[in-house]
């Protein structure tokens, strides 16, 4: 079996990357074609035949996964020879064509794009970075994080990592699709579409920023594709939940229904909490998550999808909390979150800067990941480690990190596999034939969330260091450094303390 699959990727990278153009062909070439075709097993020969150029499924070789895609991604490099062109794997900048749609200070907006010949598959991502949502909070983003607010000092191409990268070994199953990153330059969480005028001295394009792009992409091969992933981190993730049911409805408006949308919101999931420690709404960072909201849908002018507004008529704020928005989508999402977000203690005005918590702060870190892990219950597919992080889809680790023993890229696989096996179903193939379905992948779980009840209490969270050292620290020195009791948590969770102490020195 492992032969027949390494057999199979050779010839799939053959035909992809010698000869796009030429598949069908190679294909019909009688007995030559049917030698091929006795050597594959039916799941392989679907990736050839099906309407759709899905990743190569590797489950015969899992236990050697990282060699194995060394190794297809040397025979990719050493078979690109056979183009015309040099194998370039960083993604090019392009300004909007549409000059009325712009950045915050009225510069061109655009987007950094790969394309990958033959492939039907397109992921754009949602770069993200805070916002501001008054003239003043405007003004002070403005002289500090320019470029999140201006295209001026774009560079003229960018490296994709994590679920961006061209790298198989680096991302196992997106690596080959066509690849688009949306640099974040509007400061509205991707919702707005005012334009700059005599009233306002800054723009809110970011949901027309979108829209433009893909409007761009459908003349460069997007009008072809199968999927669609539109993905996001942080307030790229609050704008996946924002805009991919506008996406869906932009490219069905147009006739394009053969694409299938869904939507990957990394660290996006923010909770309408109360604060740790109230102060007034004077800059971004201090303010409550719901007054910095209320603000901004104002002042932006903002767009939520039309489920969404229809439930909180008045109130569209609320569409800017994934509990609330989430159950109002019709397109797939799936949800990528840190059950201890840095970036939500910051705006709960919990600051971890060096000195030890004290035990109200401990029990509000604790809360908040229950309160969080209450409001992803319900979520089909969830990866949501216990973890004091934020952002996870870019980062050349990201492979690493596992929940129940499943890391994201394999989750992200599987939830891939379920949604075209029910396409598949869903609309048959256009012929006598019953549709065609995905042989099960071995341990395939979708809703994984950690049910430990502390920071860090799983053992293949990121690295921690002392923020005054810069130090690695073990799990053990980190929550004591939080303030953690062992003698009070052994008695909560019922169990030995040494018990307790032995389990979190074995990274447990």
């Amino acid at each position: 079996m492992q032969r027949v699959a390494v057999r199979s990727c050779v010839l799939l990278l053959l035909v992809h990357l010698c000869a796009p153009g030429q598949a069908k062909r190679v294909r019909g070439r009688g007995a030559q074609s049917r030698r091929v075709q006795q050597q594959q097993t039916p799941a392989y020969r679907e990736r050839v035949d099906g309407a759709e150029s899905f990743p190569l499924d590797f489950t015969a070789v899992e236990g050697n996964m990282d060699n194995f895609m060394v190794q297809i991604k040397n025979l990719a490099q050493s078979l690109y020879p056979c183009s015309a062109q040099k194998l370039d794997q960083d993604m090019k900048l392009n300004f909007l064509k549409n000059e009325s749609v712009t950045c915050n200070d009225g510069s061109p907006a655009g987007y950094y794009l790969k394309q990958s010949k033959g492939s039907k598959r397109w992921l754009v991502f949602l770069e993200g970075g805070w916002y501001c949502f008054s003239k003043q909070t405007c003004n002070s983003r403005y002289e500090t994080m320019r470029r999140l607010m201006s295209s001026t000092k774009w560079p003229p191409s960018r490296t994709g990592t994590g679920i961006l990268s061209p790298q198989p070994e680096e991302n196992p199953h997106w690596w080959n699709a066509n690849m688009v990153f949306i640099p974040y330059c509007s400061s509205d969480v991707w919702s707005g579409a005012t334009p700059k005028s005599e009233q306002s001295e800054y723009a809110f394009m970011g949901s027309l920023i979108i829209r433009e792009v893909v409007n761009e992409l459908l003349t460069k091969g997007l009008n072809n594709a199968k999927v669609l992933l539109l993905a996001g981190s942080s307030a790229g993730g609050t704008g996946v939940l924002l805009n991919v049911d506008h996406v869906s409805e932009q490219l069905n408006s147009q006739g394009h229904t053969g694409v299938q949308v869904r939507g990957l919101a990394d660290s996006g999931w923010f909770l309408d909490n109360k604060q740790y420690k109230f102060t007034d709404c004077l800059d971004t960072i201090s303010c409550a998550p719901t007054e910095a909201i209320k603000r901004g849908v104002r002042y932006w002018g903002a767009l939520v999808p039309e489920n969404c507004r229809q439930a909180h008529v008045g109130d569209e704020w609320n569409c800017f909390f994934g509990y609330k928005v989430f159950p109002t989508l019709s397109s797939p999402v799936f949800v990528v979150q840190w059950l201890f977000d840095e970036a939500q203690l910051t705006v709960d005005n919990v600051h971890l800067t060096g000195q030890p918590v004290h035990e109200g702060q401990w029990r509000y870190i604790q809360s908040l990941g229950q309160e969080l892990r209450s409001t992803l219950r319900n979520v089909p597919a969830i990866f949501s480690p216990a973890c004091l992080s934020h952002e996870l889809i870019t980062r050349t680790n990201w492979m690493e990190i596992q929940v129940k023993g499943t890391s994201l890229p394999r989750a992200l696989h599987c939830w891939d596999r379920s949604l075209q096996d029910r396409h598949n179903a869903s609309h048959g193939n256009h012929s006598l034939q019953k549709p065609r379905t995905s042989p099960p992948l071995r341990g395939c779980h979708l809703h994984l969330v950690d049910s430990c009840p502390w920071p860090h209490c799983n053992p293949t969270c990121p690295t921690i260091r002392d923020q005054l050292t810069g130090q690695e620290m073990s799990v053990i020195q980190f929550l004591k450094h939080m303030g953690f009791d062992v003698q009070k948590m052994a008695q909560q969770q019922g169990m030995d303390p040494r018990k307790l102490l032995g389990m979190l020195n074995n990274g447990s």
